[in-house]
């Protein structure tokens, strides 16, 4: 099992991948970066790159042109982030990030997914993410790495790794350069359609649950997040089997 295969599959919790949830969390976001200033992606360079994060991810046309306008129509509705760390069955960790406009009920809600699964629990927070580290994740069909990295290094991007298995790309950069490598590589690919497009958490391990009654507890688990509307993104170590 490649490389590829792993941050895939842990880059976000697509456990949670559902259309409805991924379109609910952009929403929340592209509304975000509108309000933080202009609502024009020609003036506001954060939701420019958020746009095309969207799109990458094959969020549809009107869902990223009713957040913009919901932030246009003078809106007063704001959302705060907030992080929940734990630990699920077996030697399973997650990161839970929320964006919510009642932290008191973000908390009770991500507090009781966890308490509902056998061998789950909710840690301090510290006690999952020192383990991690953000990055920013690209996965997209190419194959020329020599030619990538030049691109890379021209737009002053951090590359972490770059790596070629079975046709697709990898590219992992530091956090902070997640939209110039978005765009360098766009600049290269205009019609680049992206597998994996994010500014994400990885673990530096991977665990794989071989346990029926831990992965059926872990399975659950990753369930009740995603039918919480707060819960924005989960973050997991656990390696899921093709």
């Amino acid at each position: 099992m490649g490389r590829a295969h792993e941050v895939r599959a842990a880059s976000m919790a697509k456990t949670a991948a559902m259309k409805s949830k991924l379109y609910s969390r952009f929403g929340k976001e592209l509304y975000i970066a509108a309000k933080s200033g202009v609502p024009d992606p020609d003036m506001n360079l954060a939701l420019k790159r958020k746009i095309q994060e969207a799109k990458s991810n094959q969020v549809p046309a009107d869902v990223i042109k009713r957040a913009i306008d919901k932030a246009k129509g003078g809106s007063d509705e704001s959302y705060i982030e907030c992080r929940y760390e734990g630990f699920g069955p077996g030697a399973s960790t997650i990161i839970v990030d929320c964006l919510t406009d009642n932290q008191n009920r973000s908390v009770t809600e991500v507090k009781t997914c966890f308490n509902k699964c056998k061998g789950a629990k909710l840690g301090n927070s510290g006690a999952v993410s020192f383990n991690y580290e953000n990055v920013g994740l690209f996965i997209f069909p190419y194959e020329d790495e020599e030619k990538m990295l030049d691109v890379m290094m021209e737009a002053d991007v951090d590359v972490q790794d770059i790596y070629v298995e079975d046709g697709e790309m990898t590219v992992k950069t530091s956090f902070q350069d997640f939209g110039k490598a978005q765009d360098a590589i766009q600049g290269l690919l205009p019609d680049v359609e992206f597998v994996v497009c994010e500014a994400t958490m990885l673990p530096n391990e991977y665990v794989e649950l071989t346990d029926p009654e831990e992965k059926d507890q872990f399975d659950r688990l990753m369930g009740l997040l995603n039918d919480c509307d707060d819960v924005n993104k989960v973050y997991t170590n656990v390696k899921v089997s093709e």
